[in-house]
């Protein structure tokens, strides 16, 4: 992404290339976690709302913008943590993302990290995807297959991320 200087000055933000590089390491973590339990395949929209919700884990759980290889392992407990069943992720996120918003207006600078998780989590809250009915009992007779079974319309976010949490117990 290429931003100009406000003040008009060369030096950081003078006009050169900056490079989301945060987001783009927190994605690769997620594309590989997800591809290593191949869960699903990588062009479905499945993967992509898994791939979106850990990214968003990663990105928003590292605090010290240092994320490097070898932590990785380490902070998949972390993670394990914040997409568990009965965490409010949804939240989390959102409170997270106002924090770092908040953080890049006061400094008066742009994050092309932020405005790529930005985008990603409006896809994850805005895109509905159709997935088999988990809360639905079944009668009497006897279990449908996957795919007679009852579906719902169901953000994105609430399908990628079991898929995330279940990818990271896989790796």
């Amino acid at each position: 992404m290429l931003h100009g200087s406000k003040e008009g000055t060369s030096g950081a933000g003078g006009g050169e290339l900056t490079v989301p590089m945060a987001w783009l390491y927190a994605e690769y973590i997620a594309d590989e976690l997800l591809r290593t339990g191949d869960l699903m395949p990588p062009t479905s929209f499945e993967f992509r709302a898994g791939r979106d919700a850990l990214a968003l884990t990663i990105f928003l759980s590292d605090t010290d913008g240092e994320l490097s290889g070898i932590r990785v392992v380490s902070q998949l407990e972390t993670w394990l943590s914040l997409t568990a069943y009965d965490q409010p992720w949804q939240h989390w996120v959102r409170e997270n993302m106002g924090r770092l918003a908040a953080q890049a207006l006061d400094e008066n600078r742009p994050s092309p990290d932020l405005e790529l998780a930005e985008a990603a989590w409006r896809w994850l809250e805005e895109t509905e995807l159709l997935a088999p009915d988990l809360d639905s009992v079944p009668g009497r007779g006897p279990l449908p297959d996957e795919d007679g079974g009852p579906k719902v319309w169901t953000p994105a976010w609430q399908l990628g991320l079991p898929l995330g949490h279940l990818a990271i117990h896989l790796f």
